[in-house]
This record gives C-alpha cells, structure tokens and sequence, in this order.
C-alpha cells in the first residue's frame, strides 16, 4: 500500500482487490456474476474513453481511464485463473515475451532502416508465429481481427492489401472513386423510392452505401487521417454546434422543435457564425 496517502499503488493490490470482489462468500455479487461475455463490451467502452481522453488532451483523465482500461485486463485475468486456464502473471509474460520476439532490432541486435521497415518486419514476424502455430491461411488479409470497429477494420484491410502493392497511387483516384460511389448511392437511393418496400432494392442500396464508407476509409488514410478520430471530432462539431442553436433559439423564447427547417437552419448559421467569432 503507498505509504503516503495509504491508497493501492502496486499491481498486486489491485489482483487482491480483484480477487476479494469475485470471491463467492464474500464478495460483490455484481462482479462474481460476470462473465468474459458479460465484461468485454466494458472492456471495448473503457478503450474508447482512453481514446476519448487522448482527444481531449485531458492527462488527468486519461490518467483514470487507463486505471479503468487496466481493470478490464485484470477482471479478465481473474476469471480466466479461476477457471484454471490462465493468470494476470501469465498475461504479463506472454506480451512480454512477444515484444522481445517482435523488436529484435531493440534487443537482439538485428537492424531496421526505419519505422516502415520495422512494420514489415513486424508483419513478417507474425505470419511466422501463425505458420508455427499450425494457422493455414496464407492471406496477406490473414489475422486481422473481426472484432474490431468496421471502419479500423476497413483500413487494416486496405493496409495490407496496400502492401502487396494493391492500392490507389495516390489520394486523387480516391476522390475520384468517391464520386463515382456516391452516384452509385444515388441511383439506388431513386430505385428504392420507385419500389417502395422492394427488400433487394433496400439490400442493394445498404451495399452502396458500405462501398461509399469503405472508400471514406481509403481517402482518410492516403491522407494519413484515422477516420475514427476525424469522426469523434465531427460529432463533437455537430454537437457543440446544435447545442448552441438550441441555446440561441431559448434565449429568444423559442422551443427549436416548434420551427421549420428552415428557420432551424438560421440557428445553425448563427451558431456557426458564433463559433468562429470566439475562435478568432
């Protein structure tokens, strides 16, 4: 325990913590109900908060958040030694082990020109521990992770087709694929309107619009943007920007949902016109 202010401070008060709250006599009957299943979607909201803090530029809370991040790992942990298959101590070795293995430039004495270089080799290094453990799909698409969001799944993809040499030359033919998607959407946008209720047309339109967001994946990164960050920004933008139009519209004794669209839009205007006068 740390001495000056008698709060954990050491990895091993927080197992111990762990282990007293899962324990079934006395514990919290919250967390000894909890499963891998139950914790992971908790596991995934704690890592977008981290990223959410990393935002905001908040080193105080992401200070917290990274604590929070590093419950999920140690709840995990727990359950998984309860049940025989793995411990926290095992976790700590195995990506250990792992960042030994995959920076033999750092502590085996090998070279790398640059980071790009050590990106291939770090690619090289894990097909060679999925060939060793007997995984038989040769992809260059080969372990990326279902799991993940869609839109960091999409530019994994496109990563690594982009390193056998299958991608755009540049951000130019993006765009120009863009408008041509976005035409694409539109046309299947005018054959639903015509067979209202028509579910292949409805299909059809959903798989326009995946190919239009898939290519937004491919421009943000031959621009060296991660679309989820360029994404969280626009939402902070929409809603700093309607909440202040519901302000604007209060302060002159206006309900917003009262107005038309078109006097709705006068509010965003201003609030627009508002945002960049105090940026200024």
């Amino acid at each position: 325990m740390s001495a000056e202010a008698g709060k954990p401070d050491r990895i091993d008060d927080l197992l111990a913590i762990m282990a007293r709250l899962r324990d079934p006599a006395t514990g919290c009957p919250w967390d000894v109900a909890q499963t891998f299943a139950t914790i992971a979607p908790y596991t995934i909201e704690e890592a977008y908060e981290v990223a959410d803090a990393i935002d905001r530029n908040d080193l105080s809370d992401l200070r917290d958040e990274l604590g929070d991040l590093l419950l999920q790992v140690v709840f995990h942990a727990r359950m998984a030694q309860e049940q025989g298959a793995f411990d926290f101590s095992d976790v700590v070795a195995a990506i250990s082990d792992k960042m030994l293995r995959r920076h033999p430039h750092v502590f085996a004495g090998a070279a790398v020109e640059d980071a790009a270089a050590q990106t291939r080799a770090w690619d090289a290094h894990k097909r060679a521990e999925r060939a060793a453990a007997g995984e038989s799909d040769a992809s260059a698409l080969a372990g990326i992770a279902r799991g993940l969001p869609e839109w960091q799944r999409a530019v994994k993809l496109q990563q690594r087709a982009a390193r056998v040499g299958f991608d755009w030359p540049g951000p130019v033919p993006v765009i120009a694929k863009l408008h041509e998607e976005i035409e694409e959407v539109r046309a299947e946008f005018d054959a639903v309107a015509s067979a209202p209720g028509d579910a292949a047309a409805q299909d059809r339109l959903e798989d326009e619009i995946g190919d239009l967001l898939f290519v937004c994946a491919n421009l943000a990164r031959h621009a060296k943007v991660d679309p989820g960050h360029a994404l969280r920004r626009a939402n902070r933008k929409f809603e700093r920007r309607f909440r202040a139009m519901e302000l604007l519209a209060a302060a002159e004794g206006i309900e917003l949902d009262a107005l038309p669209l078109e006097q709705q839009e006068r509010y965003w205007l201003l609030a627009k016109a508002q945002e960049k006068a105090q940026s200024t």
